[in-house]
């Protein structure tokens, strides 16, 4: 596996101060959202010219350091038609942009029925499914055209909150272009980590083909909800998700979460160590 980080949760410097720490520390990819780790120019969708692409293509090169993950995390199932649009677009404008970066994938996660972008049980319903899918089709037809994957991450909270409805996301796609960022705490919720053991299992069983990238991070039970923290420092198990990456998927990008500047490297020094002896 190539072991990475998101560039913003690095301590708060300019992207190429950034990059020197993730190599410092060991990091061989990084999550990229633009608009959290760059505030010295625009990162606007006019902005995302192919010379700034060549240039962050470059300096990543020099770095040692992939990009995992462009991010753009919208919500694709915003009932404002003229958000939705703009959320659209946004992502139209991620996937050409890294097209031309040789980004991994552009990734998101699956949005929710209102404009808070919040949970409610509506969520969860078949209507929210499908509205999610038919705002989903345009983003992943152009991502054919350009030649990107694009990548969901099934989220509890989310539309696609569990491994069958990503797995009929992707059957009703049918798109080789559409595959799967995989982070198994954000499967969980206070009402079912009990259960973890079998969610990571069915996920892997259901989706193993298609995931392109894993997000790794931990969890801690708090006042009757999950919060989510560094590898390590928390209550998961990953043995099943280290012996499917190590078995099925070489060289794959595998990203932490929700790490800071003090715990980046215990963390990945933690899950290195999990490797080496499984």
């Amino acid at each position: 596996m190539q072991l990475g980080i998101r560039l913003h949760d690095i301590e708060k410097a300019p992207l190429e101060k950034r990059l020197q720490i993730a190599k410092a520390q060991g990091f061989r990819c990084g999550h990229l959202a633009l608009s959290k780790v760059i505030s010295e120019y625009s990162v606007a969708d006019g902005a995302l010219t192919p010379g700034f692409a060549c240039y962050l293509k470059n300096l990543f090169a020099a770095s040692g350091i992939d990009i995992a993950v462009l991010g753009c995390y919208l919500n694709l199932a915003n009932p404002n038609e003229e958000s939705l649009r703009k959320n659209q677009a946004r992502y139209l404008s991620h996937i050409r942009f890294a097209s031309l970066l040789g980004a991994g994938v552009v990734g998101t996660e699956t949005g929710a029925v209102n404009e808070a972008y919040q949970y409610e049980e509506r969520n969860h319903s078949e209507e929210a499914l499908q509205i999610f899918i038919n705002n989903l089709r345009p983003v992943i037809a152009y991502a054919e055209k350009m030649g990107v994957i694009f990548a969901i991450e099934p989220v509890f909270k989310h539309i696609v909150c569990n491994p069958q409805r990503a797995r009929r996301v992707l059957d009703e796609i049918a798109s080789p272009n559409l595959q799967i960022i995989f982070d198994p705490v954000n499967l969980l919720d206070i009402s079912n980590y009990q259960n973890r053991e079998e969610i990571i299992k069915e996920a892997i069983a259901v989706l193993g083909d298609e995931i392109a990238v894993v997000h790794i991070k931990d969890f801690v039970a708090e006042d009757g909800k999950l919060v989510s923290v560094a590898a390590g420092t928390g209550e998961m198990d990953y043995g099943d998700i280290i012996r499917f990456v190590k078995e099925k998927k070489p060289y794959i990008h595998v990203t932490l979460e929700n790490t800071n500047p003090q715990n980046a490297e215990a963390a990945r020094a933690h899950i290195q160590r999990l490797w080496d002896e499984c």
